[in-house]
């Protein structure tokens, strides 16, 4: 059984000072400018123009977080620090928690989304910051690098020659699928400035002869062509119940006879109170998407047998469902 929360507990979920800390911190590039160094405050604000009381303040904050370290007077990153949020780092990840915090007013409406049921925006960032979005796709392509082949090894597409990814993004599955299985060629639907980023990343990956984009609105824009394999990852809770059911009626009618829809979210159980995660990315959609919501794999399940697919099965709890054409 879990252990009751107590009253420390509630008030460790209270406090958002540590996120705001870390993301200011990002946002002033601080850990970029103690890359293989020891600095002082000083120094610090020096590099970066900031009021060196206040500077003081964060910066000992982030040594009580464990994020970087102090000896003397002397300011250094953590191992961590330095391989994560150092801009010149290969495996730099600041470009996503800029992103948290270009949502941070968002969540501030979270009371009034609440009383109105209305989201407080009508595009998500993506849409408004294109250059961010780039950046997110390129972090989000690093890190689903690692657990592409494996997806594609468990999906057992042996056979399956054409296949299209639905809102495909940097094209992190369609590269990792195509690796796994050299029979199959690929298209990569999604809007004209993520596409930008799709064919930086299949240029590298060496794919252009296997791996085709299509730019468009997966709502308005047709999809060319027929495929044996089909793929939404991660798109479903960016629009309404409404909408997804739409749109997985028109992948179904560009699939094959015996073709399969899979679709890879984060799904909520029936009662909508676990995965604990989910729950909390939820809210998140609610205050910085219009439409978008999470939803269960029932609903899925639901909009494949409308669609006409004639089986359909959960492939992963609370995260992956396919229905066969």
């Amino acid at each position: 059984m879990p252990r009751e929360l107590s009253l420390a507990d509630i008030f460790q979920i209270g406090y958002y000072w540590e996120t705001k800390i870390l993301l200011t911190a990002v946002q002033l590039d601080l850990f970029s400018a103690l890359k293989g160094n020891s600095l002082t405050v000083n120094q610090i604000a020096e590099a970066r123009g900031l009021n060196l009381r206040a500077l003081e303040l964060v910066m000992n904050a982030l040594v009580a977080m464990r994020v970087v370290t102090k000896e003397e007077k002397a300011y250094t990153n953590t191992p961590v620090a330095g391989q994560y949020l150092v801009q010149s780092s290969p495996e730099y990840v600041g470009h996503l928690l800029l992103l948290h915090d270009a949502e941070w007013n968002h969540w501030g409406q979270l009371e009034k989304a609440v009383k109105t049921g209305q989201s407080p925006v009508t595009q998500h960032v993506f849409e408004t910051n294109p250059e961010l979005g780039a950046q997110v796709l390129t972090v989000l392509d690093r890190i689903g690098r690692g657990s592409g082949p494996a997806l594609a090894q468990r999906l057992n597409l042996g056979g399956a020659k054409r296949m299209l990814d639905v809102g495909g993004g940097a094209g992190t599955n369609a590269i990792a699928f195509c690796r796994e299985y050299p029979e199959l060629t690929a298209t990569v639907f999604d809007l004209p400035a993520t596409l930008k980023v799709t064919k930086q990343c299949i240029d590298e990956a060496g794919l252009t002869d296997r791996i085709q984009l299509q730019h468009g609105n997966f709502h308005e824009d047709a999809f060319q062509g027929s495929y044996d394999v089909a793929l939404m990852s991660d798109i479903l809770h960016y629009q309404d119940g409404k909408m997804n059911a739409a749109l997985v009626e028109k992948v179904c009618g560009c699939l094959k006879e015996g073709g399969r829809l899979i679709i890879k979210d984060r799904f909520l159980d029936p009662s909508r109170t676990s995965p604990a995660w989910t729950t909390a990315f939820a809210v998140h959609i609610l205050v910085n998407t219009e439409k978008g919501e999470c939803f269960t794999i029932e609903e899925s399940h639901r909009w494949m047998e409308q669609a006409g697919f004639r089986s359909v099965e959960e492939l992963e709890s609370c995260a992956m469902i396919q229905g066969t054409k």
